[in-house]
């Protein structure tokens, strides 16, 4: 279908329900993760969620689990609970029982919700375990000492280099057309890029600040995504943007950093690329290791989380 119909039976989905039904990614999903739970991830990972239920944020962290065995729910459902991206995807119900068989029911959508860039959440998922002694950490780890701290942020393609939307344009706007435009959301979309950008601009106001700037890797994906609805973008394989033989945007591309005074992320000064980077934290984690297995609780890996929501 094409031209005004396909448009009317777009608007139509729009008005009356999410956009797709979930079903294949929730096959996929529960495919591929089968019954394990978070417990039994390979590393320690920390996931946020939204609960429309109770309006605010669920963190599924490995660390919380002790404290919360409600927590340790089935990967697959958190993964389709954090993937519900409004209007994209229906919001995920599912209920878990914790160690004294208490049943807690969850109510979830998107994590984008609550942190569309999830890196400060990890950061903090690993300050309050040095705050609270945890031995994995503590005494080794000061909670500000962040040239312990590696942080590698990788988002999911923007498309603000589009220059979509204007002032004079969305000023004649109501609800309807902030709600739908030519296939997008563009309040979601506002809101995400704003979200994100925030939580970069924060990390590196710190990192900066105490001359850590090279321990904060933040990469994102512009020039292959940007124009790709949302939903469209999985049809660009992950081995195809790391390796995209005419723009190598990723590997290639020189390291950028939010510029303090404009907000915007911008190429740092050295010719020092993205590639580089990676091969020095590499480097880092490797020397790291090292020293731990040399000299068991003398030294600790520098940061053991990581984020388990892409934005």
């Amino acid at each position: 279908m094409r031209g005004m119909l396909a448009w009317l039976v777009n608007l139509w989905k729009a008005l009356t329900g999410s956009k797709y039904d979930g079903k294949y990614l929730h096959k996929v999903i529960r495919e591929n993760l089968k019954d394990k739970r978070l417990h039994q991830a390979l590393t320690n990972i920390v996931i946020p969620t939204f609960d429309v239920k109770k309006l605010q944020p669920t963190l599924f962290s490995s660390y919380q689990l002790t404290p919360d065995t409600c927590l340790d729910a089935k990967l697959s459902d958190i993964c389709i609970g954090t993937s519900a991206a409004p209007t994209y995807f229906p919001a995920h119900y599912f209920t878990n029982k914790d160690e004294n068989g208490v049943m807690q029911e969850f109510n979830l959508i998107d994590g984008g919700m609550a942190a569309n860039n999830p890196t400060l959440v990890a950061i903090s998922e690993v300050m309050k375990q040095i705050t609270k002694k945890n031995p994995d950490y503590f005494p080794v780890i000061k909670p500000l000492e962040y040239e312990r701290f590696i942080v590698i942020s990788i988002g999911s393609g923007s498309k603000r280099r589009q220059g979509k939307y204007s002032a004079k344009r969305v000023s004649k706007w109501g609800v309807f057309c902030w709600i739908y435009d030519d296939g997008s959301t563009p309040i979601i979309d506002c809101y995400s890029a704003g979200s994100e950008d925030m939580v970069d601009y924060h990390i590196s106001v710190v990192f900066q600040a105490l001359h850590q700037q090279k321990n904060y890797l933040r990469i994102d994906m512009y020039s292959v995504l940007s124009g790709t609805p949302k939903d469209k973008a999985a049809e660009f394989s992950i081995r195809n943007i790391l390796f995209n033989a005419e723009e190598k945007i990723l590997l290639t591309k020189r390291v950028s950093c939010a510029n303090l005074e404009t907000c915007i992320n911008e190429p740092v000064q050295e010719d020092y690329t993205n590639m580089e980077a990676l091969q020095c934290f590499a480097k880092k984690l490797s020397h790291e290791r090292s020293a731990v297995n040399q000299t068991p609780r003398i030294t600790e890996p520098m940061n053991k989380i990581k984020s388990g929501y892409v934005n």
